[in-house]
């Protein structure tokens, strides 16, 4: 079976990290196909939001596989395979795989079943909406081993959280339950373990059956301003609005309103 499946429904697409003998870890292979499966979800406009879990109760993802995946990033052990090579040849994989820096352009929800730690805490970081299992816990214990969290967590956490917590993650590299992690503002929800998929599936649906072209430009939207003062950012918050407005579907919304029937968007 493959180390990440993908399964299609309607509009929602479920990805799922499945190497739960090693806590989902990530290895070269499940790089590649994670990396693949991203950029093949971008592409495809019939998708508008995609979940990522991890298969069984105890892990998310518990980050990069040590016994295969750091040695060979270090140099320490030399590519054995196809995935070892393509790792080493397509130095962007490992981004696109965590989403560092790389956008598939629509929603993306983590539904977090277990421990998500170190490359698991960071794909978690890419993601723009979480709900997790009660048994959950976070934090990027790379310090602990003498690495640097180089997935984005000195970026991403000090925006996602306050600078402090994030510097007590970043800096001891211990590790915090669901709860917490709800109550530093990492989190949107934390439900039974039983309800993570469910959940996760509740709240995509209701994004989905949303204008599509709406809910990519907002979330472009919101993404792109942090960091600008308030004239610059509302100046760009005009251009992604823009297109909005000119769409069919801008005219079907309104229009179904008025008629008080549902709504029917194609995303143009």
């Amino acid at each position: 079976m493959s180390k990440i499946l993908v399964e299609r429904s309607e509009h929602l697409a479920l990805v799922t990290l499945n190497r739960p003998e090693v806590r989902n870890a990530l290895d070269p292979e499940s790089i590649c196909l994670l990396a693949d499966i991203f950029t093949e979800l971008r592409d495809d406009d019939g998708i508008r939001v995609v979940i990522v879990t991890g298969t069984g109760s105890q892990a998310f993802c518990a980050g990069a596989d040590l016994g295969r995946l750091i040695p060979l990033m270090s140099g320490a052990r030399e590519p054995e395979d196809e995935w070892d090579r393509r790792f080493r040849d397509e130095p962007n994989l490992f981004n696109r795989s965590i989403l560092r820096g790389y956008d598939i352009g629509k929603p993306v929800i983590a539904a977090i079943n277990g421990a998500a730690i170190a490359g698991g805490m960071e794909l978690v970081q890419g993601t723009d909406l979480r709900i997790a299992s009660e048994a959950a816990r976070f934090g990027v214990q790379e310090v602990k081993w003498a690495i640097f969290p180089a997935g984005g967590s000195t970026v991403r956490l000090p925006q996602q959280m306050t600078m402090p917590r994030a510097m007590e993650l970043l800096l001891t590299g211990d590790l915090i339950d669901a709860r917490t992690a709800l109550e530093w503002g990492f989190l949107n929800r934390v439900v039974a373990a039983d309800d993570v998929l469910d959940a996760a599936f509740e709240l995509a649906g209701r994004i989905a059956r949303n204008g599509p072209i709406a809910v990519r430009a907002i979330r472009r939207s919101a993404r792109a301003c942090v960091g600008f003062s308030e004239n610059e950012a509302l100046a760009m918050e005009l251009e992604f609005a823009a297109p909005v407005f000119a769409s069919e579907d801008a005219r079907e919304g309104p229009r179904s309103f008025l008629e008080k029937r549902p709504a029917v968007f194609h995303g143009r």
